[in-house]
């Protein structure tokens, strides 16, 4: 499988119509292009739910193909953070007249939680001086992160993570248009190593694509690196059952044999939480532990002492 084309812009969307889910959003967008008027906006959620593509789609309904490139910048802000990138290439677009008789420019600024403080100061006058020929689009994933002149200036707009339903839809689609067999446990299997994000669900399947067009649970779990739930689950079940040393193994082996990192083996005994045999005392105990875990592996601890740790924890509940 070639991967001169990633997936991921192979299969974006251009249209409103095309996007999945965020119906009641596409409709407010859909009124602002029949209007040809648009406020500025601040789009925030989780990454891959669609953000950036709504942007591209409204730009490309509003404009059209020949004004899309004339009339619409697009800024990493993660990348170019500061005050001068404000003053200097933002500045200098929102300032010029619109081409093809567009009714303003947009100016879209991804990451936008990344902006430095002065940089988000400088943007807020910006953004009111220069309102008859630009629009702002914000996104972030960290609203809280924006100041409130400019969330003020703004309408906001918030993206869930797409349903499991909407997401099979995208996997259907994909493996018909390019030859793959996805059987029902590698849909569930995509949609948990995604963790809701539709960008990395599709980068995930290209991947495996490569390895196999009939693509399975095991091969997805070998290309990701991820593991089963159901062996993290087991292994909590050995440290309940005072298997201590057993467990202990369990640990060992996914961290040194499969290379499965801490973070991901806390993560995974997080979500094993409601699925225990544990009164609602002994949960919320194991749910302070792992949090101290996690919080210990963020700051550079070891991973299998610390789990190692949380096991013998777990064993005296």
């Amino acid at each position: 499988m070639s991967f001169e084309m990633m997936w991921v812009e192979k299969y974006r969307p251009k249209l409103l119509s095309e996007i999945i889910n965020h119906d009641s959003i596409k409709s407010r967008i859909s009124g602002f292009i029949k209007d040809r008027s648009l406020p500025h906006l601040l789009l925030s959620g989780p990454p891959g739910t669609g953000k950036t593509t709504m942007v591209f789609a409204l730009a490309h309904e509003l404009y059209g193909e020949d004004g899309l490139r004339g009339n619409l910048l697009e800024l990493n802000a993660s990348d170019a953070r500061g005050i001068d990138t404000i003053r200097n290439d933002v500045k200098e677009f929102a300032r010029t007249v619109p081409f093809n008789d567009a009714p303003f420019k947009i100016i879209c600024l991804d990451e936008a939680d990344n902006l430095t403080s002065d940089a988000q100061h400088a943007l807020r006058r910006t953004m009111e001086k220069y309102v008859n020929t630009s629009r702002f689009v914000l996104i972030c994933n960290y609203p809280s992160k924006i100041i409130e002149p400019i969330q003020s200036r703004c309408a906001v707009f918030r993206f869930t993570p797409l349903k499991s339903k909407d997401v099979i839809k995208c996997i259907d689609y994909i493996s018909n248009e390019e030859g793959l067999t996805v059987n029902e446990d590698g849909k569930q299997t995509l949609i948990t190593a995604s963790g809701g994000d539709l960008r990395k669900l599709i980068n995930i399947l290209q991947a495996t694509s490569v390895i196999n067009n009939d693509i399975t649970p095991e091969i997805i779990r070998q290309t990701v690196g991820v593991i089963a739930p159901e062996v993290v689950g087991n292994m909590m079940f050995q440290a309940l059952s005072g298997k201590f040393l057993e467990a202990r193994n369990t640990l060992h082996e996914l961290l040194i044999i499969e290379g499965i990192s801490g973070i991901e083996i806390v993560s995974i005994i997080h979500r094993q939480i409601s699925k225990l045999d544990l009164t609602e005392k002994q949960k919320i105990s194991l749910a302070q532990m792992i949090a101290e875990v996690d919080f210990r592996l963020s700051e550079g601890a070891s991973s299998e002492i610390q789990i190692a740790a949380l096991l013998a924890k777990i064993q005296s509940l």
